[in-house]
């Protein structure tokens, strides 16, 4: 396995961090209002390309270097004996669970969803008018 990629060497972690993300599966997408998400230890995912298509399991270890995860029961045997957890690359799985056990990223996604907020937003104009209404 080579090195990191000599493009994310010079790119901040917090930017790196945005690319460490997943697709999210449909139901999770209609309850969140987006597409994709960034993966963190604790979320459980299915792997949807390569030798361990269709494998369950949840986050173990992130990589942002290299954008990839270890996933609970993705190993592949040593020749001399034992097991190694193998690197799932985040573009090849779907997200099927989120580890809420943070408050700021339960805050995020519990709070406006896109239906909520276009909803809201219309609220706003209506106290918008109301408010050029009184001034005349």
């Amino acid at each position: 396995m080579a090195g990191i990629n000599p493009k994310l060497i010079h790119i901040p972690k917090h930017q790196r961090d945005k690319m460490v993300g997943a697709v999210l599966e449909d139901s999770l997408r209609k309850q969140y209002g987006r597409k994709n998400i960034r993966v963190v230890k604790g979320d459980s995912v299915r792997v949807m390309r390569g030798e361990y298509k269709g494998v369950e399991g949840k986050v173990e270890k992130v990589n942002t270097e290299h954008a990839t995860f270890h996933i609970e029961g993705v190993q592949r045997e040593k020749i001399r004996g034992g097991q190694v957890k193998v690197p799932i690359h985040s573009s090849n799985v779907m997200v099927i669970s989120l580890n809420l056990d943070d408050s700021y990223r339960s805050s995020k996604f519990q709070g406006a969803t896109k239906a909520e907020s276009a909803a809201s937003s219309e609220k706003r104009e209506e106290k918008e008018k109301k408010k050029e209404e009184d001034n005349e």
